[in-house]
C-alpha cells in the first residue's frame, strides 16, 4: 500500500501586510574560490524572492547554484555584494546573530537526511528547537510530535532513525526543518537520493508547505519533474543567471 502523508492544515501564518513582498534579495553578489587558485564562481547575482514563493534553481554541476544557496542560508559568509532578508543586510550581522537568524527563520532539507542514526525520530526532530531554546522540553516534544503528524510519521516517533526507509528518513528531515516554524526553507537536491515514488511524495509535501503554511521555499535541483512543479525556475550557467522564468 502506498504510504500517505497528512494534509498540512490548521496553521495561520499571520498577517504580513506590514512587510515587503520581497523576503530575500541579492545585490551584485560575487563569490570566489581560492583553491588551487582564485576562481570566480558567482558573478553579479541580482535576484529577489517573494514571500511564500516556491522556486527552484537549476544548472549543470559547478554552475554555482549550490554555492548561492549556502550564501543565502548564511552557512557561507565570504562573498562580495549584499544579501538581504527582509530589511536586514546580512553583512551587518555578527556570527552569533547570523546563527540566531538561521536557527529561528530558516529550515534546511538536504539530499542526504543527516539524521543521527542512534537517536530516535522524535529526538532528531527536536534538535533544532533544543538549540534555539525558546520553549520548554515538554513544549518542544509536543511541537515535534505535531510536525511528525503533519508528515504522517507520528507512529514512528520512538523508532531509531536508521530503522526507517529512505523516504521516511527524508520526511523526518523535513519535520526537523519545520520544528522552529521557519519562514524560509532551503533545499539542496532534497529528492536526489530518492526513488521516483518517494521523490513525488517529497515534492508534494513541499508544495503543501508553500500553499498551507505560506513558507518561502528555494530548492537546488537537477530533477526536471521537481522543477516543473515549482512556481519559478532560475537557471545558472558558469556562475551567472541565464534564465529566470515562471511556470505556467
Amino acid at each position: 500500500m502506498r504510504e500517505q502523508h497528512k494534509n498540512i492544515t490548521g496553521k495561520n501564518s499571520g498577517s504580513s501586510s506590514a512587510l515587503s513582498d520581497v523576503i530575500i534579495q541579492t545585490k551584485h553578489v560575487d563569490k570566489y574560490f581560492y583553491d588551487p587558485e582564485k576562481f570566480k564562481v558567482l558573478s553579479d547575482i541580482n535576484i529577489q524572492l517573494k514571500r511564500a514563493e516556491f522556486c527552484s534553481i537549476m544548472g549543470a554541476s559547478g554552475s554555482g547554484k549550490s554555492t548561492l544557496l549556502y550564501l543565502l542560508s548564511t552557512l557561507d559568509t565570504d562573498y562580495e555584494g549584499e544579501i538581504w532578508i527582509d530589511d536586514t543586510n546580512l553583512k551587518t550581522l555578527s556570527k552569533n546573530q547570523l546563527a540566531e537568524l538561521r536557527n529561528e527563520r530558516i529550515g534546511f532539507v538536504f539530499q542526504f537526511h543527516y539524521l543521527l542514526p542512534e537517536f530516535t525520530v522524535l529526538e532528531n526532530v527536536k534538535l533544532p528547537a533544543l538549540k534555539l531554546a525558546r520553549y520548554s522540553d515538554a513544549e518542544i516534544e509536543q511541537k515535534a510530535l505535531e510536525k511528525l503528524d503533519i508528515l504522517g510519521l507520528r507512529d514512528q516517533a520512538l523508532k531509531r532513525a536508521n530503522k526507517l526507509s529512505g523516504g521516511q528518513q527524508q520526511r523526518v528531515a523535513i519535520a526537523r526543518a519545520l520544528i522552529n516554524d521557519p519562514e524560509i526553507i532551503f533545499g539542496d537536491e532534497p529528492t536526489g537520493n530518492l526513488d521516483s515514488k518517494n521523490a513525488q511524495m517529497v515534492t508534494g509535501i513541499l508544495k503543501e508547505l508553500k500553499q498551507e503554511l505560506k513558507q518561502t521555499i528555494l530548492v537546488v535541483t537537477h530533477d526536471n519533474n521537481f522543477a516543473a512543479s515549482t512556481e519559478r525556475i532560475i537557471v545558472f550557467k558558469d556562475g551567472e543567471v541565464v534564465e529566470d522564468k515562471y511556470n505556467s
